[in-house]
């Protein structure tokens, strides 16, 4: 039967004295002793909606002293070692692909993420680019291709064409279309307003942090943190109402597993 015990993770050791802290004698300085502080700082970041102010003081509630600065830039750094260890671990993706795009505001200047999913609602990869037009549709979709191989299925929006034709929206009869018939001619185009609403959910966590953030500063940075982001969060939110109690709590443990081998993977 299951233990009731509090499970172990990679973050047990984060609780320091406080005479060590108010002493001043705690130094993450050496990347060798706070490599695991830098774990649980990237990692708290990505899984809940938090500021990096809202990660220092997490830190100092375990008597680990740095600056919101300091966080900002391990979770620049090392999101991204997390996120490639994420994919390139991960198993087969499902072979029915959801894509979709969302507006998102950087500089005053609107940009298109793209964004792809699986049947299972895992996210495949991401894309920030300034158009949304057949060329910008083949770019995402033969990366996808490439690192994924064909598709069964492919889903995308479906939206009036009269709308389409007048605001330049480029819906299946338009961007997708060429791309999906020269690099997956097998794959099964539908497009449906319907059958979207899984990839439409997953813009809603981008929502959320753009407003936590105050926008994104560049697409650079939109990129680097939404591929770690979505990765990040593919692993520790698996879908909890398809799940037991019991079976969550293995998928759980499982992820903070996987992250822990993780930690011990990262190079200065």
């Amino acid at each position: 039967m299951p233990s009731d015990a509090a499970p172990q993770t990679p973050f047990c050791f984060l609780k320091v004295g406080f005479d060590d802290f108010f002493a001043g004698r705690i130094c993450v300085a050496s990347f060798q002793t706070g490599r695991q502080i830098i774990s649980y700082a990237v990692w708290a970041y990505h899984r809940f909606a938090l500021s990096t102010a809202d990660v220092e003081d997490l830190l100092a509630e375990r008597g680990i002293r740095v600056s919101r600065e300091t966080i900002r830039t391990w979770v620049n750094r090392f999101g991204r070692h997390f996120a490639r260890c994420i994919r390139r671990d991960r198993p087969k993706p499902n072979n029915k692909w959801h894509l979709d795009e969302m507006v998102i505001v950087i500089g005053g200047v609107k940009y298109w993420l793209w964004r792809a999913i699986d049947g299972d609602g895992d996210v495949l990869d991401i894309l920030v680019q300034p158009h949304r037009n057949t060329k910008a549709a083949k770019r995402f979709f033969s990366g996808l291709v490439t690192q994924f191989g064909e598709p069964r299925v492919v889903v995308t929006p479906s939206r009036d064409i009269a709308c389409a034709m007048h605001c330049r929206a480029m819906d299946k009869l338009r961007s997708y279309t060429k791309p999906i018939q020269s690099l997956a001619p097998d794959a099964d185009h539908r497009a449906h307003k319907g059958l979207n609403n899984r990839i439409e959910n997953s813009h809603r966590p981008t929502r959320k942090r753009e407003k936590i953030m105050g926008r994104f500063k560049s697409p650079r940075q939109a990129q680097r943190f939404l591929f770690a982001h979505d990765q990040i969060n593919t692993v520790f939110r698996p879908r909890r109402y398809t799940l037991s109690a019991a079976s969550y709590r293995r998928a759980r443990a499982d992820a903070f597993g996987l992250w822990h081998d993780y930690t011990r993977e990262m190079n200065a």
